[in-house]
């Protein structure tokens, strides 16, 4: 997955023992009121108005294609907007497969109920499994088709479906997703004891990822990360894409699971901003020494099943508990570039949401930050604060786990994580 739509330009890996970062040292004119003022012009005027109104063919496709990815970063919801869908809808038949995602994806994250009808007509002819997926995640979530008939559907439309690894986790998800919500979560205590000795960041997040998560950092030693004044250091991140696609599906929201940090980062992408992030690899991106922090010397057991390696980094109470292989899935079947980072944009285009101030990406664990319009300097980094906290102790490696505490509809909070730790005995 490319957070932001966009390669990282250049990236500085810090590989120092307790290296901290000064607030003071990062700057961006990209936040200022001239250049925000600039892009939601453009954004508004350019990329949707003028593009929406050209007539779409194989020349103006990839400009539909940025319009959509737009709308679905910044959850554009207007007249223009869905009468754009509508034109992309009507010549569905005729859009390369690119096309047929990027409106796909961005009707799935701008509205749930308009397009149920042709959308069930797209799921009835689409042979790409992956835009079938998309359809039918779109049906079930607007409840216009009952999971099993959509089950139905798919195994007499691709008949060796289970012999391709996006429908069976289609499958999977179609036929538990409801229960994984309603299901108690195994013991987060067992979780934190199991992983004393082990460098861990933890992003705890609801199912419902329209509320933010907490970031936590525990050492090497089995404490977590204070304050002076024994406070719990918490960083508020959220786990929500612009599309809010399933964990299964590009640019979706970020899957549960375990990534290997492989160090931080400074990245050159203007969305993402300047300030240091998390660099993270999925199960399956790249080589298994790297995910699994292999002495430099040894080799990856290419007999040995992936499956039960990634198993072994969750203690036994987790091992049979299927959302904690989100990650697994997502990476096998091609995420790529999940990262913990910061975000520049501003945050008035998401006010009536739940995650306000906070900003979705297209799939990564974004934190909060604020920004002087007038400086180009933030005001508030708890970006820069998690970075900091992790780089505090030995080490500039380690493992990320995102989890889905329950399903409360409100964000995650100290007091919470707090219980938690008192019952695991760790400080």
């Amino acid at each position: 997955m490319k957070c932001i739509a966009a390669t990282i330009l250049s990236l500085l890996l810090v590989t120092g023992l307790h290296a901290q970062w000064k607030q003071d040292d990062i700057y961006t004119p990209f936040v200022m009121y001239k250049e925000r003022t600039k892009l939601d012009q453009n954004l508004r005027e350019n990329v949707i108005r003028k593009t929406f109104s050209l007539p779409l063919d194989s020349n103006t496709a990839y400009k539909y294609e940025t319009a959509c990815w737009a709308i679905t970063q910044f959850m554009v919801k207007t007249e223009e907007v869905e009468n754009g869908f509508t034109k992309m809808i009507r010549f569905y038949d005729r859009l390369d497969a690119d096309a047929r995602r990027s409106v796909l994806e961005a009707i799935y994250g701008n509205d749930r109920y308009a397009f149920v009808a042709p959308i069930d007509s797209i799921s009835q002819k689409e042979e790409d499994p992956a835009l079938f997926a998309m359809a039918a995640v779109y049906l079930s979530r607007a409840s216009i088709r009952h999971n099993a008939d959509l089950l139905v559907r798919m195994a007499e439309h691709f008949p060796a479906f289970d012999s391709t690894d996006i429908l069976t986790e289609l499958q999977y998800y179609l036929n538990h997703h409801a229960a994984d919500i309603k299901n108690a979560t195994p013991s987060i205590a067992d979780l934190f004891r199991f992983n004393t000795g082990r460098k861990i960041i933890y992003s705890f997040q609801r199912w419902n990822r329209d509320y933010p998560g907490l970031a936590i950092v525990q050492t090497a030693d089995g404490g977590f990360v204070r304050h002076p004044d024994g406070r719990l250091m918490v960083f508020q991140q959220l786990a929500r894409s612009g599309s809010d696609l399933p964990y299964f599906i590009t640019n979706g929201s970020t899957p549960q699971g375990v990534y290997s940090i492989r160090g931080v980062g400074v990245s050159h992408n203007n969305l993402i901003g300047p300030t240091p992030n998390i660099q993270m690899l999925l199960p399956f991106e790249g080589k298994w020494e790297n995910y699994f922090q292999l002495d430099s010397t040894a080799k990856w057991d290419s007999s040995q099943s992936t499956l039960a390696a990634y198993g072994s980094l969750w203690p036994a109470s987790w091992r049979k508990y299927r959302p904690a292989l989100e990650a697994y899935y997502a990476g096998k079947l091609g995420r790529t570039e999940i990262i913990a980072h910061g975000t520049t944009i501003d945050p008035e285009y998401f006010q009536d949401k739940p995650f306000y101030p906070l900003t979705p990406t297209l799939g990564c664990l974004c934190a909060r930050e604020q920004w002087n319009i007038t400086t180009g300097r933030p005001t508030l980094s708890e970006q820069l604060g998690l970075v900091n906290a992790f780089l505090s102790t030995r080490g500039s490696k380690g493992f990320l786990f995102v989890i889905n505490l329950d399903d409360q509809q409100k964000p995650v909070t100290r007091e919470e994580l707090e219980a938690i730790i008192k019952k695991s005995g760790l400080r």
